[in-house]
């Protein structure tokens, strides 16, 4: 299991898998993971290829067009963005950048 730092850095989760065969994301003392299938990588990648965008990790009203969003629209009406963000930098389908709250697509 891997641990990273959230989208703002002040609490942590554990992941298990790939983006490309698919992830368990276990926030904080979850008792279940938070799942996010290897198809659904590959849509959000292929919609945000080539673009930056907001990650937008509020868990009411994300802003429209931003990663948040899509996550809630396709994914999980949970608020991933937070968690699935440094997944996409970890892995390298995304750069965060710097100084802002958006990612940018490989």
């Amino acid at each position: 299991m891997t641990t990273l730092r959230t989208w703002s850095g002040s609490s942590q989760f554990k992941y298990e898998g790939t983006v490309e065969k698919g992830t368990d994301i276990w926030p904080g003392q979850a008792k279940y993971p938070i799942n996010v299938s290897g198809a659904d990588y590959g849509k959000l990648l292929s919609n945000f290829k080539r673009r930056e965008v907001a990650v937008g990790p509020h868990r009411v009203n994300p802003p429209a067009d931003s990663l948040g969003e899509w996550l809630q629209a396709n994914v999980s009406q949970t608020a991933i963005a937070s968690y699935v963000a440094p997944i996409l930098v970890k892995e390298q389908h995304a750069v965060r950048v710097k100084d802002t709250t958006k990612l940018k697509f490989k």
